[in-house]
């Protein structure tokens, strides 16, 4: 029979190959199992009920009751004085790291994995001019502590070197396969920067994530953190927006760094009204996404080594990377034949399904769980993934 090229209308980015328009095959139900990240869930329904009914008033003058709720239940909740409601984690972190580091020229120390220094357009040293100084993130997402302490430059004598004012973490850690930081070198972390008088911020953007894998309250983890970002619209599946919190006067400096970045929202009780249920609701259902990433990296392992490899030991949370060690296809073109359809997928496999994943860097794949990617959504795309490779080992 013969094939064309079909443009799917979700996404609408890439190409697949499925059957001519008007066959039996044409008319069968394709499944998508979007692994690309934990961003593109869907509100709940309970979220979208929350966001209609949602009382609103003008959030830059402090009057919106929802915003105002949901930043006191994210303050409790942190473990801490005051939170601060904003667009985006990016958002978030810049203004974090702004109100510590009040100078032009001074300096963050960061790691090189970290989502701040990769991710966000250097936007700490593009908008504020704060300098980065980078170290190594190990393997599992922390620091070498002498490294790190060697880096520090605190009330230092030369005038040629920059002032360190402020280090950045980051829980869980994306770029190394959603890792969990030690409630130890988080210890050991605050040590340090109390004795050189430092502040410490935490990108949190999946810190829900953290607390889950550890079995601890959130607060247990930030109890070593000046301040902290997390988002509500990534594995707790709020459409928009990210809480900031830390000391009073932390986010009464937070306030106005938002309105100057453009993130005075107005009627945003709309919005803060998912980000209650984000916070309330959907932390205890994390564990079902660690279980099904786990569940996917052990497939791996036992179906398609050696083409694929991953470590089962490292993955602890919702963010798989593994490797394609095939010397002929790269990661997008896997990405690309794991979201292609055929008639033959149909018949060997007994489903039509779309698997979509990033590649990353070198041979590394990233494959994310979310609460719109089900324990059967992860069989499916384990049996894709056996197709694939499959198929082109027979090449």
């Amino acid at each position: 029979m013969r094939s064309v090229l079909l443009r799917l209308p979700t996404f609408g980015r890439r190409w697949y190959r499925g059957s001519v328009p008007g066959t039996p095959a044409a008319r069968r139900s394709i499944r998508t199992v979007d692994l690309r990240s934990d961003t593109v869930t869907s509100p709940s329904s309970a979220m979208r009920t929350a966001m209609a009914c949602a009382r609103v008033g003008d959030d830059v003058y402090g009057e919106d009751p929802t915003v105002n709720e949901l930043q006191n239940r994210a303050a409790e909740l942190f473990g801490m004085e005051a939170a601060l409601f904003v667009p985006s984690g990016t958002m978030g972190n810049l203004i974090s790291v702004m109100c510590h580091c009040r100078e032009r020229g001074a300096e963050l120390i960061v790691g090189d994995q970290a989502h701040i220094h990769l991710f966000e357009q250097g936007g700490s040293a593009q908008i504020a001019g704060i300098h980065s100084r980078v170290i190594r993130n190990l393997p599992d997402g922390t620091f070498d502590l002498s490294e790190l302490e060697s880096n520090i430059r605190r009330d230092y004598p030369d005038l040629h070197v920059t002032q360190t004012s402020l280090i950045c973490l980051e829980n869980t850690q994306n770029m190394k396969g959603g890792r969990v930081l030690p409630l130890s070198f988080l210890q050991q972390v605050r040590d340090l920067a109390d004795t050189y008088n430092l502040p410490v911020h935490m990108d949190g953007a999946r810190l829900m994530n953290a607390a889950v894998a550890v079995g601890v309250d959130v607060s247990e983890i930030l109890q070593y953190c000046d301040s902290v970002c997390v988002c509500l619209s990534k594995s707790l599946g709020a459409p928009v927006g990210s809480v900031i919190a830390g000391r009073k006067d932390f986010i009464k400096q937070a306030l106005r760094l938002r309105k100057v970045l453009g993130g005075g929202m107005r009627q945003a009780g709309v919005l803060a009204a998912a980000g209650i249920i984000a916070l309330s609701d959907m932390a205890g259902r994390l564990e079902e996404d660690h279980r099904n990433t786990r569940r996917f990296a052990e497939g791996i392992k036992m179906y398609a080594t050696p083409f694929c490899e991953v470590d089962v030991d490292t993955v602890e949370t919702n963010i798989l990377m593994f490797t394609i060690n095939h010397p002929r296809i790269s990661p997008e073109e896997f990405c690309n034949k794991m979201e292609q359809v055929s008639e033959e997928e149909e018949v060997v496999t007994g489903h039509s399904v779309r698997v979509l994943m990033l590649p990353m860097y070198g041979h590394t794949l990233r494959a994310v769980w979310h609460l719109d990617v089900s324990e059967e959504d992860t069989s499916l795309a384990l049996r894709k993934l056996r197709f694939v490779v499959k198929k082109l080992e027979e090449q």
